[in-house]
């Protein structure tokens, strides 16, 4: 008999998700944890495998997707979820999008589910509205670089909501805005562990473009205590939850050397293609409705996140 809800995490081993195991096991909740481990990483939940609540599966959700027993929860986060990954596995990263999506939701109509997905600001694209509410439709080049996980995500929006207009299935649908913290990937490409990686072992900074495009980047258990407030919550738009603090990327070079205290060589590379602007979410919804906002610093982040990457030996 299961102690409490029955929960399955797909991308389970990657950053956010195995964060959210660690989230819905402290709820009561019994969690089965399905990642290929393409961009995932056992070490990531191997604290919880001895958990009598516990259990990972290695799988390819794009592939016949289906779970012994009820289910009460469905949190979709399987994806290639940074521009190295993503622009690397390509195909891998449309497909999880289309057809994991199209697999995840039939199995939460199979076990009458609610399924949280994981969406992204990147359906904003290079936003022409700013700050982007969940109204704003976008402004995205469907065949640049970036366009396999943007469009994989508009897609994978667009089924959740079919699937629940027209099977009734229970849907919440969280854009998720940059966000950082232990157990990212050390070489993910992102701003924040390029940065701290380059820092800590010595190298110059790689800025792209002149370094004033921003972002807003939310902690991780910030993070994570937004989509656990919206997965229990109601309401079936999809909800921003990202950090409304914007900075630049040269803010945050500069909060990388008072943490480190030192100076830090940068250089500038060309801005890649589609490379947003700017960066910050609307969270209006997600406070009137979920009662929810960050409420750890950057630079409080940041340090938790360094002392991360030095636990795993580097800069030692």
């Amino acid at each position: 008999m299961s102690r409490g809800p029955r929960s399955l995490v797909t991308g389970g081993a990657g950053f956010l998700g195995s964060h959210l195991c660690d989230r819905l096991i402290q709820e009561g909740h019994e969690v089965i944890c399905i990642d290929n481990l393409i961009t995932g990483d056992m070490d990531h939940v191997a604290h919880l495998l001895g958990h009598a609540g516990f259990r990972f599966i290695k799988y390819d959700v794009t592939e016949y997707l289906y779970v012994e027993g009820p289910l009460n929860y469905i949190l979709h986060f399987a994806s290639p979820a940074s521009p190295v990954d993503y622009q690397r596995l390509p195909i891998q990263t449309l497909k999880v999008g289309s057809l994991g999506t199209h697999k995840a939701l039939g199995l939460a109509k199979a076990k009458g589910a609610r399924l949280l997905l994981a969406s992204t600001s990147e359906v904003y694209g290079d936003p022409q509205v700013h700050p982007q509410p969940e109204s704003y439709w976008g402004h995205v080049n469907p065949v640049g670089p970036r366009g396999v996980y943007d469009e994989a995500k508009r897609f994978a929006e667009a089924m959740t909501m079919a699937y629940h207009r027209y099977h009734g299935v229970e849907t919440r649908i969280a854009r998720i805005f940059n966000t950082f913290g232990p157990r990212m990937r050390p070489h993910d490409g992102r701003v924040v562990s390029n940065f701290l990686m380059q820092a800590l072992e010595g190298r110059p900074l790689t800025v792209y473009g002149d370094g004033t495009q921003t972002r807003s980047f939310c902690f991780v258990s910030d993070m994570v205590d937004g989509l656990f407030r919206l997965l229990m919550s109601s309401g079936v738009e999809p909800v921003n939850l990202g950090n409304p603090a914007e900075r630049s990327i040269r803010d945050l070079v500069a909060a990388v050397e008072a943490i480190l205290g030192r100076r830090l060589e940068v250089t500038f590379n060309p801005l890649p293609q589609d490379d947003p602007r700017v960066r910050r979410p609307d969270i209006t919804r997600a406070r009137e409705r979920l009662g929810w906002e960050p409420k750890v610093e950057l630079e409080a982040g940041l340090r938790e996140t360094i002392a991360y990457f030095r636990g795993k030996g580097v800069g030692a």
